[in-house]
């Protein structure tokens, strides 16, 4: 049996390549899923990569996440990980192992920006790296 470790993306990452390239770069979310298919491939992984502009659906996979149960999650909640407290509810809530992971340097942007409701329940953050963040991500996960 393989290992399965889902990819959550959040809000307008649907978006990926022509939303402010100059900050999230120009590779799209079909892209970054080609990339980690091929990494986890030759990890002996499987990748469940899924993206929803809806919170609900964000939870609702993290339960899915542990009733399966996949050996980890890479989140990208995107604007949620500033806002989100049912997000912080449901990784507090299950034993999945999370990663937090952003294309950009949250800390390098907007103030507001500066806030993760989700890093202090994830297992680590990863970002600022563009796509190869999720790849680093995926490494991580590979190695709990």
């Amino acid at each position: 049996m393989t290992d399965t470790i889902f990819v959550l993306n959040g809000p307008n990452l649907n978006l990926l390549g022509t939303r402010e390239p100059e900050i999230y770069g120009h590779d799209t979310l079909d892209d970054i899923a080609g990339q980690l298919e091929d990494r986890a491939q030759a990890m002996g992984l499987a990748i469940d990569l899924r993206q929803s502009n809806h919170e609900g659906h964000l939870i609702d996979w993290l339960h899915e996440a542990q009733a399966l149960p996949a050996k980890a999650v890479i989140l990208n909640a995107g604007a949620f990980t500033h806002t989100s407290i049912a997000l912080y509810d449901a990784i507090k809530a299950i034993r999945t192992p999370v990663i937090e992971v952003h294309l950009s340097n949250p800390h390098a942007r907007e103030t507001f920006r500066h806030i993760s409701r989700i890093s202090p329940v994830a297992h680590g953050t990863i970002s600022g790296f563009g796509a190869l963040s999720y790849l680093l991500a995926l490494e991580a996960a590979a190695r709990l």
